[in-house]
């Protein structure tokens, strides 16, 4: 921990509300695309071999929305545990600083940029 809780010029309290919007918006989406990550059915009388590769390929492109989406969510729910351990805005691999404005853009960032661009 360290000994000033949040770097400088950052607005925790609409920080933590964004984050806590993108969580809820990613959530909601997640509900509202379950029915096109449900297995497909392959039942060849039902429906013709370009429909069935059709189905599948749109459950599979559904099903890495889905990832990303908790990924995301991951992502949110790790800055919110910073925001509540008062690690956030300091950087997880080297301890400097995240500069506002890249908080700005990324509330969920955990890294400055230096060390989110070597890797």
């Amino acid at each position: 921990m360290h000994i000033h809780p949040h770097p400088p010029g950052l607005d925790i309290a609409a920080l933590r509300q964004r984050l806590l919007d993108e969580r809820a918006a990613l959530q909601q989406a997640s509900r509202d695309t379950a029915e096109a990550r449900r297995p497909v059915d392959l039942d060849q009388t039902s429906i013709g071999r370009l429909s069935r590769m059709d189905a599948v390929q749109q459950q599979a492109m559904a099903q890495a929305t889905d990832r990303r989406k908790t990924a995301a969510l991951q992502r949110i729910d790790a800055a919110l545990a910073r925001m509540q351990a008062g690690d956030y805005g300091w950087c997880v691999t080297c301890g400097e600083p995240i500069a506002p404005k890249r908080l700005a853009l990324d509330p969920a960032a955990a890294e400055c940029i230096a060390c989110a661009s070597k890797r």
